[in-house]
């Protein structure tokens, strides 16, 4: 009972967390534009990071594709990471792999509200 709880608030926090960089992408905030700007990527490539991003929420909402929208999430976050090393920030890089490594413990959590496979 205690794994789906903190499984749960765990998918929670992802989905926020999900949802405002995405919105932060999707409307072109500076901060997001500057980040995106060092790796020469236009602003409708930061708008299809906020798109996918959103996506990957929506895809983890939902029991049937959770695991999708967690391996999605996941890759943008990847690319993200390795986009960081190419221009040799790592501390950029460093920030991003919690986030990426929080995917992959839900993924191994398992949605919350499924009964378990025997």
């Amino acid at each position: 009972m205690l794994i789906k709880i903190v499984s749960a608030v765990l998918i929670i926090f992802v989905a926020f967390m999900g949802c405002k960089q995405g919105w932060a992408m999707w409307s072109g905030k500076p901060e997001m534009l500057s980040m995106f700007e060092k790796w020469q990527l236009g602003k409708s490539a930061v708008r299809l990071f906020g798109v996918v991003t959103l996506a990957s929420v929506i895809l983890i909402l939902i029991p049937r594709t959770f695991v999708a929208g967690n391996f999605i999430m996941a890759a943008t976050i990847l690319l993200i990471i390795c986009l960081q090393l190419s221009v040799k920030d790592l501390k950029g890089a460093t920030v991003e792999l919690p986030f990426m490594l929080l995917n992959l413990v839900i993924i191994y959590l398992q949605y919350p509200l499924l009964k378990p496979l025997r």
